[in-house]
């Protein structure tokens, strides 16, 4: 059944990943603010028992996560990693030349997360013309969406905070680096941690096949955890050595066979990675997560109380970048698992995140 049109459908798409939502946010209510000598300043020693007593925060927040690795004024994240010696490096696994498109296309009708929304218009086209005695005449368009967020799409780091304060607080709602809502935000596009800021992507990449290694497609709420990884490798016949500082790593759940052909299921929730895997990626010092899946992470989170953690740990605290939505069939019927993944942010300034085509070479 192809479940891909019609308004009906879209709500119910839209509700379950609502609820999915409220559902943390109810249960992770008491955890929602800072009080007392917590609120307004961060000490950058942990939490202490006798603070938590009196404080409610956020679950998972024992301590701040600034100043970044790469300095307190740093915007770019984990794309640091991709220096000219990273470069030269990723170069030499390219062995055949072979380029692999590994986004999908934007479309009318393509699954969304929410009430977002994509609408292209030609309207009465040709747009222009005829110019000049040969008559020229062109097509432009005009397109209306939440150009960072809708399709494949690649999150920038002022996507996903966490809020420390009380509700309303912009002071204490927290990004990557420690830059507050009441710095950044702004309706004309982020002052800070815009994708202008991110620097181009050209590094090795790992594909996980979890496919492969449960027999079949992952279902909504299936846990990728880091001895899942490290199963797949040893199936794919790659040593975990393999897996450098500056990586990217990528998974394959078969959740993206239900694009285009039922939204609904494939909105209600997804297969992904947990905290466990999250920290794997952290200790190994990663650039990039990405999957066939419309968030990356486990949906909904095991530990019903939160909502979308694994993005906060990765991106918030670590500025590990991360893309949605990708397709990675050709790939996978290949057998090529190992590749170099070039993707280059649109510089749109105070942009939250990037639409665009990724490929992997092989």
């Amino acid at each position: 059944m192809d479940d891909t049109k019609g308004d009906e459908e879209k709500g119910g798409a839209a509700t379950d990943r609502r609820t999915l939502l409220r559902t943390a946010g109810i249960a992770g209510a008491a955890g929602a603010a800072f009080a007392g000598a917590m609120h307004g300043k961060f000490s950058l020693a942990p939490i202490t028992a006798a603070q938590a007593q009196t404080a409610a925060m956020p679950k998972g927040v024992d301590k701040p996560w600034w100043p970044s690795k790469w300095g307190k004024d740093d915007e770019a994240g984990a794309s640091n990693h991709i220096t000219p010696a990273k470069v030269l490096d990723a170069v030499k696994w390219i062995k055949d030349g072979k380029i692999y498109k590994i986004g999908r296309v934007y479309e009318q009708g393509m699954p969304l997360f929410g009430a977002r929304a994509f609408s292209l218009r030609i309207p009465g086209g040709p747009t222009g013309g005829p110019f000049g005695d040969n008559k020229l005449v062109y097509h432009d368009e005009f397109l209306a969406t939440e150009i960072g967020q809708t399709g494949t799409q690649f999150d920038g780091l002022g996507h996903i905070g966490i809020q420390l304060g009380k509700d309303g607080d912009k002071s204490e709602m927290r990004f990557y680096n420690g830059f507050s809502a009441a710095e950044i935000s702004d309706a004309y596009g982020l002052k800070k941690l815009g994708a202008e800021k991110l620097k181009p992507l050209f590094t090795r990449a790992h594909l996980i096949d979890m496919v492969a290694l449960k027999g079949g497609m992952m279902d909504a709420g299936q846990e990728i955890t880091s001895a899942d990884i490290k199963a797949a490798l040893a199936k794919q016949n790659i040593a975990e050595s393999d897996i450098k500082p500056g990586d990217a790593i990528m998974f394959h759940t078969g959740w993206g066979s239900l694009w285009m052909k039922n939204n609904d299921r494939f909105n209600s929730g997804e297969p992904g990675i947990g905290l466990d895997a999250a920290k794997w990626i952290i200790e190994k010092d990663l650039a990039l997560t990405a999957a066939d899946t419309w968030a990356v992470e486990v949906v909904p989170n095991p530990d019903k109380s939160l909502a979308f953690v694994v993005h906060a740990e990765l991106q918030t605290k670590h500025g590990i970048l991360n893309h949605e939505n990708l397709i990675f069939d050709e790939l996978i019927a290949d057998k090529k698992y190992q590749f170099v993944y070039c993707f280059t942010p649109s510089p749109i300034k105070g942009a939250t995140g990037s639409n665009g085509c990724p490929i992997a070479i092989t």
